[in-house]
C-alpha cells in the first residue's frame, strides 16, 4: 500500500503580510484617484474663471495690452494723426509698454536674513535720488516738491467716458483728454502729464496712461476694459483719477484728482460722456493711516545709528479680506540724497504687525543734523503693484513736532534707545 505524503504549497504567506500588501494597494489606488480628480477639477476651474484684475488697454482703437497679462514688454507701431498726441519725446511712433506700468508688476520681495550694518559713503555729491520733501528742477533751482499746485491756480478739466459691456460683464472707461493744466515745470513752462486711475473701494484695478511730453492740453484717448465687474455692483464703485506730471529728477508732481461715484452714472443705455473739474488733492479727507512704533539710538564712539522697526497698529484695510500684508521700507537721506535703503519682512494678514527688526548705519556725528530717516509702510500685493499705506520721517526733514522731538532726544542722549509711537501720514 502506497504511503500518503502531505503536499505543501510552493510558498507560504502569512495573514499579516497579506493584509499589509492589500492595505498598501488600496491606499495607492485612492491617492492616485484623488490626484487625478484634483487635476481635472483645477483645469476645469481655470477654463471658466475670469480673473478680477483682467483688462484690455486700447490706445486710439488699437489693442496695446494683451489679455494674457504678460509681464513682457510689448512694442506696437501706431500711426499718429494728431500732433498733440505724438508729443512723446522722440519716440518715432513707437510705444514701449510694460505690464508693471499698468499697476500689474510683480511685487518686490523683502530681504531675508539678519540685519546688516551699512557703511554710508557720505559725500556732498553722493547719489542722484532726492529727499522726500525737496526736488531739483531741470534748471537746477532747489524747490519744494508740492503734493499739488497752489490754491490760486486753476487745475483744468478732465474729459472721459464710461460704458458697460453686458455680454462680457465688463466696465469700459475711456480717458480722452484734459484741458487747462497748470505749469509744473518752470524750466520749460509746461508739464509732462499722465493719469493714474483706480476703482474704489477695493483698489484691485490700478492702471495709468502713457506720459505726454511738454503739453498743457494732453489728448490721451486710451480705453481700459475691466472684466469681472457685475452691473449690480457699479453703484458701489467710485472712479478715482489722479493727474500727475512726470519729473525725471524727483518724485512726480501731483496736479490734482477727480472722484466720480458711479452711483450717479447710468451706462446701461450706452456710453456716458463726462467732464469734471480737476480739484486739489485733499489729503485731510483720507482715512487714518495708522501708527508706527520705532526706536532709534546713536553711539558716538562707534559713530553708529541703530534703527529698530518695532510694530504698527490700526493700519487701514488694504485687501478684500479686510486685512493687509504690511512691511516697512527704511530709507536714509543725507541732505537731498538717499544713501541707504532696507526692508523688513512681510507680515501676512494683519492690521497690527510686530516686526522687531533692526538696521545699523555708520554716520559721523557732525553729519547728524543733515540726516533723516524715512519709514514707508507698504502693503504687499501678490497680483498687483504694492501700495503705500503711509510714511513717517524723522530727522532733518521731519514734518511733525513729535518727529523732530524724537530725533533731538536721540541726538542729545548718546547711547540711549528712544522708542515712540508716531502717526503715519499719506505718502
Amino acid at each position: 500500500m502506497a504511503e500518503i505524503t502531505s503536499v505543501h504549497p510552493g510558498f507560504d504567506v502569512s495573514p499579516v503580510v497579506a493584509g499589509l500588501i492589500g492595505a498598501t494597494v488600496l491606499v495607492v489606488s485612492v491617492s492616485v484617484t484623488v490626484f487625478v480628480w484634483t487635476c481635472c477639477h483645477q483645469q476645469a476651474e481655470k477654463k471658466h474663471k475670469t480673473p478680477p484684475y483682467k483688462f484690455i488697454h486700447m490706445l486710439k482703437g488699437i489693442s496695446i495690452y494683451p489679455e494674457t497679462l504678460s509681464n513682457k514688454k510689448k512694442i506696437k507701431r501706431i500711426r499718429r494723426d494728431k500732433s498733440g498726441a505724438a508729443g512723446e519725446g522722440g519716440s518715432g511712433g513707437n510705444l514701449l509698454l510694460d505690464a508693471a506700468e499698468a499697476g500689474l508688476g510683480g511685487p518686490s520681495k523683502a530681504p531675508d536674513g539678519p540685519p546688516q550694518v551699512e557703511q554710508l559713503p557720505i559725500k556732498v555729491d553722493y547719489g542722484d535720488e532726492l529727499s522726500p520733501d525737496q526736488s531739483l528742477t531741470p534748471g537746477g533751482s532747489k524747490t519744494s516738491s508740492p503734493s499739488s499746485p497752489g490754491d490760486d491756480v486753476m487745475l483744468g478739466e478732465l474729459t472721459f467716458s464710461v460704458d458697460y459691456n453686458f455680454p462680457k460683464k465688463a466696465l469700459v472707461v475711456t480717458i480722452q483728454e484734459a484741458h487747462g493744466l497748470p505749469v509744473m515745470d518752470e524750466h520749460t513752462q509746461s508739464s509732462d502729464p499722465y493719469i493714474k486711475m483706480t476703482i474704489l473701494p477695493d483698489k484691485r484695478h490700478r492702471v495709468k496712461t502713457r506720459v505726454l511730453r511738454k503739453t498743457l492740453e494732453p489728448v490721451f484717448d486710451e480705453t481700459f476694459t475691466f472684466y469681472g465687474i457685475p452691473y449690480s455692483q457699479l453703484q458701489d464703485l467710485v472712479l478715482h483719477f489722479l493727474v500727475l506730471s512726470f519729473d525725471r529728477f524727483s518724485r512726480d508732481d501731483v496736479i490734482g484728482e477727480v472722484m466720480v461715484p458711479l452711483a450717479g452714472v447710468d451706462p446701461s443705455t450706452g456710453k456716458v460722456q463726462l467732464t469734471r473739474e480737476i480739484l486739489k488733492r485733499n489729503i485731510q479727507k483720507c482715512i487714518s493711516r495708522g501708527e508706527l512704533q520705532v526706536s532709534l539710538s546713536y553711539q558716538p564712539v562707534a559713530q553708529r545709528m541703530t534703527v529698530v522697526v518695532l510694530k504698527a497698529r490700526h493700519l487701514p484695510k488694504m485687501d478684500i479680506t479686510g486685512l493687509s500684508d504690511p512691511y516697512v521700507k527704511v530709507n536714509v537721506y543725507y541732505g537731498r540724497k538717499r544713501i541707504a535703503k532696507k526692508k523688513t519682512h512681510v507680515k501676512k494678514c494683519t492690521l497690527n504687525p510686530v516686526f522687531n527688526e533692526s538696521f545699523s548705519y555708520d554716520i559721523p556725528a557732525e553729519l547728524l543734523p543733515d540726516v533723516s530717516v524715512e519709514f514707508l509702510v507698504i502693503d504687499f500685493e501678490r497680483t498687483t503693484k504694492n501700495e503705500a499705506v503711509g510714511r513717517l520721517i524723522l530727522g532733518a526733514h521731519s514734518a511733525s513736532a513729535a518727529g523732530a522731538e524724537h530725533w533731538h532726544q536721540v541726538c542729545d542722549g548718546p547711547g540711549k534707545s528712544v522708542a515712540k509711537w508716531h502717526s503715519l501720514s499719506e505718502y
